[in-house]
């Protein structure tokens, strides 16, 4: 795997803000509320890109959601021809980013290991 260049770092950044402002207000369906895009990968060759995201009602909701986002991948492209002065706009590929409740994870794991060590320091 190539390793990622300073342009194709813009690109995926410039992807990231412009599908975070179409998909709220271009795609109006209930199942994308509260979306957020964690990030985007784009390949060398601006082929295909890979789109996170998260939603902040829960991983219940992801499938559905995706499945919106994966089916609306045309559209969003043409919206995105239209804003971007690109040649070549990749084939969107949307995932679910499962880093932030690992995350959460991980803090409860930590809060609770510390709340057993706080208990023995009060002997």
């Amino acid at each position: 795997m190539r390793k990622e260049t300073g342009r194709t770092r813009r690109i995926a950044e410039q992807l990231q803000r412009e599908l975070a402002v179409l998909i709220p207000r271009e795609l109006d369906d209930p199942r994308l509320s509260r979306l957020t895009i964690t990030g985007v990968d784009v390949a060398p060759d601006l082929s295909h890109a890979k789109v996170y995201i998260t939603q902040l009602s829960g991983v219940a909701n992801a499938p559905a959601s995706l499945a919106v986002l994966n089916r609306a991948t045309g559209f969003l492209r043409h919206a995105l021809r239209q804003r971007l002065d690109l040649r070549v706009i990749p084939d969107l590929r949307f995932l679910y980013d499962e880093s932030v409740e690992r995350g959460a994870e991980i803090s409860r794991l930590i809060e609770r290991a510390r709340a057993g060590d706080d208990g023995g320091k009060q002997r």
